[in-house]
């Protein structure tokens, strides 16, 4: 019989693997050692590693201010044929290496007389982090590694060590046209797949790392643009104040009105739910019964599915309970 698998909202199979919650009369699959391995990591909250792409410059004068960035305090650029990197100059002599100037004289050429279109990214930025507490040189090692793999002489590239934040990252400069002429093409599965590969190399290096969509670790955090999240952390985002204060009215009002996205998430909940249960009886079949009982309890500690405006209404209300606790606890004399 052949094998379904369980898509969750545009991801293309629930945690890679089948469903099996839907087996006919008699059927038992057999989970296999990668399947448990994955399973297990998400149950028990193996840190999630992160890849992103943050822009990519659209002309030469562009990317050299984007490794005048990345090079500051001194932080040394690795390229693709293993030179070591710093200081002033280093993004003319790349843009020079690569023949970026050559690349943004085509790039320009079919978008003549098109208004409102714009050049070609003549690189990728692509970002890949763990959260605080990982080691940053295993994570240098492990995107080495990735990229290697990745684009070793195919794509021109160049990668950085950044460790001015609690999280060890690493940004990852990829030439967008490779030197057979193609260009690279990234799309939600190629990120999807890029994350599982970096969690691999992490792993190993001896680094926990697990690579699993937000929606199957019912996870419902509002995507935000570059923009918008950067103001939001330097407390100066006009959009999170303004959504701020119209939480604050609706709760003046007593009202919290639902946004259209609502029965979306609790859709994508409940397929998820019925993912992880299925996952839950061939884990049973399988005589894993401590493992089942992990995913259980995995279950029952997912938070619930809430749209921006319930989740900042959720912590203004936690927020005013807390203020309240503590006007109420008798003062020092």
């Amino acid at each position: 019989m052949p094998r379904r698998s369980f898509d969750v909202q545009g991801d293309r199979s629930f945690l890679d693997l089948v469903s099996y919650g839907r087996k006919g009369p008699g059927e038992r699959h057999q989970l296999q050692p990668a399947q448990i391995e994955q399973i297990a990591r998400t149950v028990r909250h193996t840190p999630e590693v992160m890849v992103k792409i943050s822009g990519g410059g659209q002309s030469p004068k562009a990317v050299a201010a984007h490794f005048k960035y990345l090079s500051r305090r001194h932080f040394e650029l690795e390229t693709d044929d293993g030179e070591h990197l710093k200081g002033k100059g280093l993004g003319i002599d790349l843009i020079e290496d690569w023949e970026l100037e050559l690349d943004a004289a085509e790039s320009k050429f079919p978008y003549r007389g098109v208004p409102g279109r714009k050049p070609v990214k003549l690189v990728h930025n692509i970002v890949m982090s763990m959260p605080a507490g990982t080691p940053a040189l295993g994570v240098l090692e492990a995107s080495r590694s990735f990229a290697r793999e990745q684009f070793a002489l195919k794509h021109r590239y160049a990668l950085v060590l950044h460790t001015d934040q609690p999280h060890p990252h690493v940004h990852l400069v990829v030439k967008a046209t490779s030197e057979q002429g193609k260009r690279l093409n990234i799309r939600k599965e190629t990120l999807r797949e890029w994350r599982r590969e970096f969690a691999r190399h992490l792993r190993a290096k001896g680094i926990a790392a697990n690579a699993t969509t937000r929606s199957v670790r019912g996870v419902t955090k509002i995507h935000k643009s570059d923009g918008i999240y950067r103001a939001m952390l330097a407390g100066r985002s006009t959009h999170v104040q303004s959504r701020v204060e119209s939480v604050v009215a609706a709760l003046h009002a007593g009202k919290i009105l639902v946004e259209s996205g609502k029965d979306r998430l609790l859709d994508t909940r409940r397929s998820v739910v019925r993912g992880w249960l299925g996952l839950r009886d061939a884990l049973r079949a399988d005589g894993r019964h401590g493992l089942s009982r992990e995913v259980e309890r995995y279950l029952e500690g997912m938070q619930q599915p809430w749209t921006e405006r319930e989740s900042i209404a959720q912590g203004l209300l936690q927020r005013a309970r807390i203020n309240n606790a503590r006007d109420r606890e008798p003062q020092a004399r």
